[in-house]
């Protein structure tokens, strides 16, 4: 492992309090499907509606579809029916199973969905082995239906966390649904409900001005420059995501922005001269959120599962990606299912570093979890 190099806890606390405007950022990174699909059911939802509009007016082909149900998604091979389903873009409804919601420690108390599937193509995917049938990207027209069930999981008086980012990446697909905006709208009307977030992607002029009363937390997943350029295909670049983060944090002329804001940084890896890597990550994120701000952190180590393993190899074959279970430990959870981890001293070294970095750069900001 290599020596870390300097801190860089240059910013003082006068140019924290005085930010600068929001740079002049590079045109957003913007998924467009080659296949649209909806299901009668969708149709006739006028959430469903309203996307199909959307749609439209990009000029997407549209197909709709005889029956509710998905067919004719699958290749050859498990690679070819990835690289079909990776190009598609299915408008269904949720089903009754979305609406009993689960908890998700440690990132919030519920989840729930607006999409299941992700157009970006990351070879670590978290959703690999953990959704069934092929990874097509599904967006649910019945969301107004699965906003109003929410109320029931909020707490009177107690603030109550619901992550909607589980199983999509939300801003990924925002210019094709409205979704995202309509969860901030909403959530800006409660009272105890909060909405996190959280994406790869950089398009956020349309969240500017939205009335979100402080009760949505967006945060930018990041990494270090050999993972995210390397490893994250079709994303927003780390400096995009991070400028972005930047423009939804700083209070508008409109009086829109002033989110409160977050960095993921995931999933975390010892390469060689990781710490190098890693401070220059550090170094980018202190210049483009070099003012005070409600800010947080979640540190996330890289693992994988059996399961996950099997589905990424079929996914991308020719990947660098670090799967020898001989260099990790394993963790079982409370049902008995495993996932391979980093040993404890190879733990414990990576989060003091990243702990280090946070208190000295962002001594106001709050790290959530290590995990």
């Amino acid at each position: 492992m290599a020596s870390p190099i300097s801190t860089a806890s240059s910013l003082t606390e006068s140019t924290r309090s005085n930010p600068t405007t929001a740079p002049t950022l590079p045109k957003p990174r913007l998924w467009m499907p080659d296949r649209v699909l909806f299901t009668p059911a969708a149709l006739d939802e006028p959430w469903g509606q309203q996307i199909l509009a959307r749609l439209q007016a990009l000029q997407l082909p549209v197909e709709e579809l005889p029956r509710n149900r998905l067919t004719g998604l699958r290749g050859e091979s498990d690679r070819e029916t990835y690289d079909i389903s990776k190009r598609t873009l299915a408008v269904v409804t949720a089903p009754k199973s979305h609406f009993k919601l689960s908890p998700i420690p440690p990132s919030a108390d519920w989840q729930f969905h607006l999409a299941e599937g992700c157009p970006a193509h990351c070879q670590y995917c978290y959703l690999a082995g953990s959704l069934q049938g092929p990874p097509v990207i599904r967006v649910f027209a019945n969301l107004p239906q699965i906003l109003e069930n929410l109320g029931a999981y909020e707490q009177p008086g107690q603030a109550t966390s619901f992550e909607v980012s589980c199983y999509t990446d939300p801003l990924g697909i925002e210019h094709l649904t409205g979704s995202l905006a309509e969860c901030i709208r909403y959530f800006g009307t409660r009272e105890d409900g909060y909405l996190r977030w959280v994406s790869k992607f950089d398009a956020v002029a349309p969240l500017l001005d939205l009335p979100h009363n402080g009760h949505t937390r967006c945060r930018a997943s990041v990494n270090a420059a050999p993972i995210s350029t390397r490893m994250e295909g079709g994303t927003a670049s780390v400096a995009a995501r991070l400028g972005a983060l930047r423009e939804l944090a700083l209070p508008t002329q409109r009086g829109g922005g002033g989110y409160p804001i977050g960095l993921v940084i995931a999933p975390i890896m010892p390469i060689e001269d990781w710490e190098d890597h890693y401070t220059h990550l550090f170094d980018q994120i202190s210049e483009a959120i070099d003012f005070n701000c409600d800010l947080t952190f979640e540190l996330i180590s890289h693992r994988f599962t059996p399961g996950s393993k099997e589905v990424l190899q079929t996914w991308y074959p020719h990947s660098k990606l670090d799967l020898d279970e001989a260099g990790r430990v394993i963790k079982r959870n409370k049902f008995g299912g495993i996932k391979y981890v980093y040993d404890k001293e190879t733990m414990n070294t990576l989060r003091r570093f990243f702990e280090q970095q946070i208190r000295s750069r962002f001594p106001q900001a709050q790290v959530l979890y290590w995990t």
